[in-house]
């Protein structure tokens, strides 16, 4: 399986602009820019869209986890909250934190942690971060 993406950028860092745009076509020439970046301006940037797809990703794999162990989630809701900080001379994302909330017929607290501690250790996008990750998992009676 392969998915694409791209982004264009026109001018330099601080007053120039860009759009990135994904093969299925749900960002199509969405604006970035560096206000979007390091300050609040309008438009996306590349580290929503690693929180977004993080988040995307640990709550389908914490799904499929949960069905393997035979519980089926009614819901589940979580944010990604990434932090990127200065390091030498540079930026890095060193921090993203996971928290979920999610409503499961039958499960109990200690069970729903330890699923949800193996989806953020498996799901393809944990796998492929250099950052701290940790969880947050609180089930809803």
């Amino acid at each position: 399986m392969k998915r694409t993406a791209s982004a264009t950028w026109t001018g330099d860092l601080k007053q120039g602009k860009g759009t990135v745009s994904t093969q299925s076509t749900v960002l199509k020439d969405t604006a970035y820019s560096f206000s979007t970046r390091f300050e609040n301006g309008i438009g996306t940037n590349p580290e929503e869209l690693i929180a977004a797809a993080h988040a995307g990703c640990f709550t389908m794999a914490f799904s499929a986890f949960l069905g393997r162990a035979g519980f089926t989630p009614e819901k589940l809701s979580t944010q990604a909250t990434l932090t990127m900080e200065q390091v030498g001379e540079g930026w890095t994302i060193t921090t993203i934190l996971l928290e979920v909330v999610g409503k499961v017929p039958g499960i109990e607290q200690p069970m729903f942690e330890e699923i949800a501690g193996n989806a953020k250790e498996n799901c393809p996008v944990s796998k492929v971060l250099n950052a701290t990750i940790t969880l947050g998992a609180r089930l809803e009676k």
